[in-house]
């Protein structure tokens, strides 16, 4: 698609922006009464979109397409998704299959400047549009780095890949990021660095834009083996980031990144002491249907109404805990792939969309009784990308699509022109917005 259409296309989906007038600085997200404000507005309830791409358009590397990005981020304004779910930066070398890049840190500390600036740029496009990011900081998982890139800075070893290695192996390294006092020192210096940058656009600290909805420590931070002393020190570095983030920017939330129960290798006690802690200010949870095996990819079909019953439950055990806890629940990661398995952009949706309604009516009821289930972020926004027909798999100059460079591009992609998804959510936010009214 040409810069043309791109900017056509955004122009046509987009209302009218509401800018923020007269100079007044928006207030920061924060939790009152376990739901989310905007200062002393409030409460909220929102779907918005995972969008980890985002400040690699921004940056001054090979990947930028800032013609893409306002594009993207007028349309998803128009639609109502005002909430983004993104990467601060990628860990270690570039170059690497299965692993997303540009990178930001090559090596512990040294950071790519053309990059970080993708992420200076981009909070200042959200901030001229009223929207907001979650910032994520490091993963458990290889497609970005993470535990196994930190381990292997360590010097425990070249970090694995769930393609290369068996399930065990790759359980039995990650589980050791928890109890390495290195490789959790080294991302603490990643968080400090990060959490305490000056915006190079506007010369303010990152800890005075209200663009940023909160900090995130890891996308679904997992301790892998259910043993005491894994356990224990994973709790405890959780604990501890949290402090870090706020001993650095008390003014912005903090928030996990977990997949709930599930991530928490099944142990709801777990999931509910880690939200406990009051540097954390509220609960996140993850659902893949197809990762957790409630479908088949020959049988999504039939498999559909399992995967919905087994959604329903672990919303409804998730929102009990979120109860317990006294502060709000943000569905922040789920998916369902195209039709019959398929990947192609265009291809029928129509299995995704009864998923996706049934898990916006939880949102919607939530709203109605201003409950404690306050967001979802879909995984994954796909946007204007351009699929490549000859690569199934990212390879470095294809458009970033949204599924990680693991994955099949295209999997659980929402693009722009899948318009049953796309007007399916812009009713979900509209409705929200007038559930949200009548509480205020």
């Amino acid at each position: 698609m040409s810069i043309t259409q791109k900017l056509l296309l955004g122009l046509a989906l987009s209302l009218s922006l509401t800018a923020c007038g007269g100079g007044k600085q928006p207030a920061f997200w924060n939790v009152t009464d376990s739901r989310f404000y905007k200062g002393t507005e409030g409460p909220y309830y929102f779907i918005g979109t995972n969008m980890w791409y985002g400040p690699l358009l921004a940056s001054d590397t090979y990947a930028a397409d800032p013609e893409r990005l306002a594009a993207e981020l007028d349309s998803l304004k128009a639609v109502g998704m005002t909430n983004l779910r993104v990467l601060v930066g990628a860990d270690g070398s570039d170059g690497i299959y299965s692993k997303v890049e540009p990178t930001l840190q090559k090596a512990p500390g040294e950071y790519d400047e053309n990059v970080f600036v993708g992420l200076d740029r981009f909070l200042v496009e959200l901030g001229k549009r009223d929207m907001s990011a979650v910032l994520y900081l490091n993963n458990a998982w290889e497609w970005s780095g993470g535990f196994g890139q930190y381990l292997e800075w360590a010097g425990v070893g070249k970090a694995l890949s769930t393609v290369d290695a068996n399930w065990r192996e790759y359980c039995e390294r990650n589980s050791q990021f928890s109890t390495n006092a290195r490789a959790k020192e080294m991302f603490a210096d990643h968080v400090r660095t990060v959490v305490s940058r000056v915006n190079t656009v506007t010369g303010k600290p990152y800890s005075e834009d209200p663009a940023i909805f909160s900090w995130q420590i890891c996308n679904e931070p997992r301790f892998f083996l259910a043993r005491d002393e894994i356990r224990e020190d994973f709790v405890q570095w959780l604990f501890s980031t949290a402090a870090l983030i706020k001993s650095i920017d008390p003014n912005h939330m903090v928030s996990t990144g977990s997949e709930g129960s599930l991530g928490c290798e099944g142990e709801m006690d777990t999931f509910i002491r880690v939200h406990q802690c009051p540097d954390i200010d509220y609960l996140t949870m993850h659902i893949w249907p197809l990762n957790w095996s409630w479908v088949s990819k020959d049988s999504l079909g039939e498999d559909l109404q399992r995967a919905i019953d087994n959604t329903d439950e672990y919303i409804a055990a998730h929102i009990e805990a979120a109860e317990t806890v006294g502060k709000p629940l943000v569905l922040e990661e789920f998916g369902f792939p195209r039709d019959g398995f398929a990947f192609a952009k265009g291809t029928p949706v129509t299995l995704r969309d009864r998923y996706y309604g049934n898990a916006f009516a939880h949102l919607l009821k939530s709203a109605q009784e201003g409950g404690v289930f306050s967001g979802i972020n879909f995984w994954t926004f796909g946007g204007l990308a351009e699929q490549n027909p000859e690569h199934i798999m990212w390879q470095k100059g294809d458009d970033y699509c949204g599924d990680p460079a693991q994955e099949q591009q295209g999997l659980n992609s929402v693009y722009l022109s899948d318009r049953s998804t796309i007007d399916l959510i812009r009713d979900c936010c509209r409705r929200l917005g007038a559930e949200a009214g009548s509480l205020r």
